[in-house]
């Protein structure tokens, strides 16, 4: 594993170091056709990586479950214990050995919504290569986990260093990769607007229309290639739907209210469950096989369980189920996901949320039948509007899971109230919970970042390269008389006073200096200090050190090395710093705005 990783190391050292020819980078670097064509290259990459790891995926079901040529696992009636109990289990051991591998590599597994904003679009092929083995080996194995992060990473990566290779701006490069995501969601669904939203609302957090055609014709191409490998089938037929009454739209709401809730909980027990892994104090290496293992006893007692959940959602939505049967798979399969994230295995939680929200709708509509017949609300409507509602609760793009409603269905007034549903959810969990799942597994690592926006250029404008290193100290307990002769007017603007051991005690602007009475020259320079609590250290970034000149009213503060010591080792001024923060604006600024 060393050794290979080593070889990819290399391989894709090579490429970045390669540039293509410098006409083919001012075509692109110069005129927006030239991304549009990148992005045609990217959808071709992405179509046939999608259906390429579909195509793994569904030969190691075949192989490791013994089933029937285009069976799907979780579609399958039964399936022998030992093979339910004992492929999840080999599956965390391979994955317990590639995570020593992935230790490694630290700093470079970031997916395509941190790249995006904290890297400029950056992904390293290594990591996103050994990433998606993961993911492939996790759902092949049977962990309850769906491929939609591994296209996704994939992906982002080919464009990511197709990117590179052209030279693009920071801004392109950022939008190359919200093409490759886009591609790979587009290709997964058969679905080329849920795609191109995808990458809009989940990869760049923004939408331009100089952005719309490069990241429409990766999504539109990759779902051609995808189709052409592999015929994508509609999750609901279209044409198999009633119409709506204006009746329905409490029904519609209550489901949305009903999946907004379901998300925060599905969320939260992810986190629950890779804590309670934690804190057992199991060891490290046993915990992805102990979860295979707890995964494999559920896929016993139902194999829907098992792999992303394709063949499930393809009977449960045909199928009469009794009430209690829906409770307990909703139950099961959300434990099962939880348990194979928490544990270790690689995956997303995409297709989770779709199949729970669909059998959410379901159990909504059968309840409501059985309680009051004559409020009965269709059942595959119900279905189709908990699949998007608790989707979006998850994933947090709404326009993505209505216009995946509508590209599944053909039908506008189910995407109307697929609509009303995700507005709803999402309402719930951004007021109530704050965070996407993507983004709450930031937040789970200490990272601040809430969605793709660009905010790394901010992390590289530090106050460490934006300050002064020429910082004047003097002893706080210099008189006032000497300060005068030592300072003279015009020599500095401010001085930074330093007890006897020399931490910073405060800043003495000169001003105050040479306005003080006559009188006052004996009296020590602490009694002119501002500012005594108010410092800024190297690490912080530009917005934080604007926000504490805000809150300081101060015009500049000294620049200490650490809270603890604090050394004075220069200072900044606001002026220095709006003036950095707007010249970086002003450069990325068509990567926000018009073209």
């Amino acid at each position: 594993m060393i050794a290979v990783g080593r070889a990819l190391s290399k391989i894709e050292t090579q490429i970045t170091s390669r540039q293509l020819p410098a006409w083919l980078r001012g075509f692109v670097r110069n005129r927006e056709s030239g991304l549009v064509v990148a992005a045609l290259v990217i959808g071709i990459a992405s179509g046939g990586l999608v259906a390429l790891m579909g195509w793994i995926v569904q030969h190691l079901h075949e192989v490791l479950f013994n089933l029937p040529a285009g069976q799907r696992l979780s579609a399958t009636f039964h399936v022998p214990r030992w093979r339910a109990l004992l492929i999840p289990i080999l599956g965390g051991l391979v994955l317990t050995g590639m995570a020593r591998y992935a230790r490694r590599m630290s700093g470079r597994l970031a997916d395509a919504i941190e790249a995006n904003a904290l890297f400029g679009g950056r992904l390293s092929l290594t990591g996103s290569l050994l990433v998606t083995a993961q993911t492939i080996v996790s759902c092949g194995t049977g962990a309850s986990v769906g491929l939609e992060a591994g296209y996704a990473q994939i992906s982002a990566a080919v464009a990511s260093r197709l990117g590179l290779s052209l030279a693009a701006r920071r801004g392109d490069l950022r939008l190359l990769v919200a093409c490759g995501a886009a591609g790979a969601i587009a290709a997964a669904f058969g679905a080329p607007l849920a795609g191109a939203f995808y990458g809009f609302e989940v990869v760049l957090g923004t939408y331009t229309v100089s952005a719309l055609a490069p990241v429409a014709t990766s999504a539109l191409v990759a779902s051609l290639v995808a189709r052409n490998f592999e015929g994508t089938a509609f999750l609901i037929r279209p044409g198999s739907l009633s119409t709506l009454g204006a009746g329905d739209l409490v029904h519609i709401v209550a489901i949305g209210v009903l999946c907004g809730f379901a998300g925060i909980l599905l969320m939260l027990a992810v986190a629950g469950s890779e804590t309670a892994f934690k804190r057992l104090r199991i060891p490290a290496p046993w915990r992805t096989p102990i979860g295979g293992a707890m995964v494999g006893g559920m896929g016993i007692l139902t194999p829907q369980v098992l792999g992303a959940g394709h063949g499930a959602m393809t009977i449960d939505l045909v199928a009469s189920l009794a009430p209690l049967t829906l409770v307990g798979l909703i139950l099961l399969k959300g434990t099962a996901a939880a348990v194979s994230l928490g544990s270790g295995f690689r995956g997303g939680l995409f297709y989770a949320s779709l199949l729970i929200g669909a059998l959410i709708g379901r159990l909504y509509a059968d309840l409501g039948f059985q309680l009051y017949p004559d409020l009965a609300f269709d059942p595959d409507v119900a279905a189709l509007t908990g699949m998007a509602a608790l989707a979006t609760g998850v994933i947090g793009a709404p326009i993505t899971m209505t216009a995946l409603a509508l590209e599944t269905t053909g039908n506008f007034a189910i995407t109307l109230a697929a609509l009303i549903a995700v507005v709803v959810s999402s309402l719930i969990v951004r007021e109530l919970f704050g965070y996407s799942f993507a983004t709450w597994r930031f937040h789970l690592r200490g990272e601040t970042i809430r969605g793709p926006h660009d905010i790394g250029w901010m992390r590289e404008l530090s106050v460490k390269t934006l300050m002064r290193p020429d910082a004047r100290t003097a002893p706080q307990d210099l008189s006032l008389r000497e300060a005068r002769l030592k300072f003279p007017l015009g020599s500095v603007k401010h001085i930074a006073a330093v007890d006897g051991t020399g931490r910073y005690a405060g800043m003495v602007m000169l001003d105050d200096l040479h306005t003080a009475p006559l009188d006052r020259g004996g009296d020590p320079l602490s009694t002119l200090c501002r500012f005594t609590d108010r410092i800024l250290q190297p690490w912080m970034t530009v917005r934080e050190a604007l926000d504490l000149f805000e809150k300081s009213e101060a015009d500049a503060l000294v620049v200490v090395d650490h809270e603890a010591t604090r050394r004075v080792i220069g200072t900044m001024t606001e002026a220095h710093a709006l003036r950095r923060y707007g010249e970086e604006l002003e450069r990325l600024q068509p990567d926000s705005v018009l073209r």
